[in-house]
């Protein structure tokens, strides 16, 4: 199961990230994202359990919670969603009316 935990503190390591969901089953990974720059936390990370169950009760054990002064926000991961990478013309806010090019 995958989990997005949001809201988290900058002082946070990886090590710690990781601990805070061991307490709740077998973590397949935890990744804290960081800043391309700066390599800074942003603030957010994703957490992978082996088992739903686990998945499932350290979300309604945590979400809400206090950690390292932050409180967390803790829920079901969505999936990615697919881009092109690039401007879409069909999100255009006029993408109604027809353009004339002549």
């Amino acid at each position: 199961m995958n989990i997005y935990v949001g809201n988290l503190s900058y002082n946070l390591t990886e090590a710690d990230f990781k601990d805070l969901f061991e307490q709740f089953g077998e973590v397949v990974s935890a990744k804290m994202i960081k800043d391309r720059e700066t390599g800074r936390s942003r603030g957010f990370g994703f957490v992978e359990m082996s088992a739903k169950e686990d998945g499932k009760n350290a979300i309604e054990q945590l979400h809400g919670k206090e950690f390292q002064g932050r409180t967390l926000v803790v829920n079901e991961a969505r999936e990615k969603e697919q881009n092109s990478g690039g401007f879409n013309r069909d999100n255009r806010r006029d993408n109604n009316r027809e353009r004339s090019y002549r």
